[in-house]
């Protein structure tokens, strides 16, 4: 029996659907709760399928179902043929309407404060019918399953040099040197002229040193003849470093388009002082390798590529 007779024929994007919901759920009851359709025919159209393909999809016992080799096997087909359906539509309304759909983009907090708004801001500018839907992806620690999950179509962050794996393509955006910041209202905002080792006794806040950003931050700091400071605060986190900063009493080392971006909006200073230019910090776009980007993806990227070549470096 060949293909079109054996599967073509007798496979419905339906037992798919339903086959998504009862792997999601765990219960065929459960499945059906959530589809609006009888228990009987959801287990009638996993049995058909399972008769059909001539393996077991499914292993039944007291807890519910769990998924065999084989039904991760059609569970992985059926993401990716609903994916396809919906790049697809997404295709049929945008050439429809060019200027309207929505797009899910997903990064890290750093890139949520920093380039990201300025991104958004000249893209919703151009095309105000669209609608972003953003999500947080740490890609500093290969958070990548909302890329994988087809939950959003890329992701920008930094990502670890061993990469990304082959189920990921990475597109160098932006490659920048760290700057030391203060509060707008900081005594060190008045100086013309400092060397980072007058900011020895200040109160930092810092990435942690075991961490990636860490790692680099330690690097500039032996680069400049420095020993690291102990950080008043360790922390990844971006908004608390920011918010520290403006109120005057610590200062840092953020990535140059980072501190320039945010000094326009919550009161930073860059400080004067000359870091070494080879410590660089990168940002890249994370696509899907088997993925070809929507069309509001691609203008997006489009928008990303020219806000990071406007920025100083």
């Amino acid at each position: 029996m060949d293909w079109s007779d054996r599967i073509g024929r007798r496979i419905r994007l339906r037992d798919l659907h339903i086959v998504l919901a009862v792997a999601e759920e765990g219960s065929m009851a459960k499945a059906s709760a959530k589809l609006a359709i009888s228990h009987p025919v959801i287990s009638k159209t996993i049995a058909d399928l399972e008769r059909t393909l001539g393996v077991s999809l499914f292993d039944r016992n007291s807890r519910g179902v769990e998924l065999t080799a084989y039904g991760e096997a059609l569970l992985k087909c059926g993401v990716n043929v609903f994916d396809e359906m919906r790049q697809g539509l997404k295709r049929i309304e945008f050439l429809a309407d060019p200027t309207s759909g929505t797009l899910a983009v997903g990064g890290p907090e750093l890139v949520m404060a920093g380039i990201l708004p300025a991104i958004s801001e000249v893209f919703l500018q151009k095309f105000p019918g669209v609608q972003l839907r953003v999500v947080h992806a740490d890609t500093a620690t290969m958070q990548f399953g909302h890329l994988l999950n087809r939950e959003v179509e890329l992701l920008i962050g930094r990502v670890p040099r061993q990469l990304t794996g082959d189920d990921v393509v990475s597109e160098l955006l932006l490659e920048e040197p760290f700057v030391a910041i203060a509060g707008k209202d900081s005594e060190w905002a008045r100086r013309r002229r400092i060397e980072l080792s007058d900011l020895a006794g200040e109160a930092w806040i810092l990435p942690p040193y075991d961490s990636a950003p860490g790692a680099l931050i330690t690097e500039l700091f032996a680069s400049c003849g420095v020993k690291p400071p102990e950080p008043r605060i360790a922390t990844l986190s971006i908004q608390l470093t920011i918010s520290l900063i403006a109120g005057g009493r610590f200062v840092a080392l953020l990535p140059s388009s980072l501190a320039r971006l945010s000094a326009k909006r919550v009161g930073l200073k860059i400080l004067p002082i000359k870091l070494p230019s080879q410590i660089r910090f990168s940002l890249e776009i994370l696509t899907l390798r088997n993925r070809t980007p929507g069309p509001l993806a691609k203008l997006f990227i489009e928008q990303a590529r020219a806000v990071a070549k406007s920025l100083p470096t």
